[in-house]
């Protein structure tokens, strides 16, 4: 693999960073943030959030997407 194919591969890479943080903003703005499964912990000063919900929202339906894009 050359330094075309890198190139090709870096950029690919840039447009699905570009495209999922798209998503996660308009997530966000829908109030997806927090779900029922997200797990927060406050002590004093300390909060130490787990989006578990969430991940598994993400998980299902990049599963779906991925399946239909790669179905043959």
């Amino acid at each position: 693999m050359g330094l075309e194919g890198i190139g090709k591969i870096l950029i690919g890479g840039a447009v699905v960073l570009l495209v999922v943080g798209g998503i996660f903003l308009l997530l966000g703005r829908f109030g997806v943030d927090r779900l029922p499964g997200d797990l927060t912990f406050r002590r004093g000063n300390f909060t130490l959030y787990f989006p578990i919900g969430l991940m598994i929202l993400l998980s299902i339906v990049g599963t779906i997407v991925l399946n239909i894009i790669l179905r043959r």
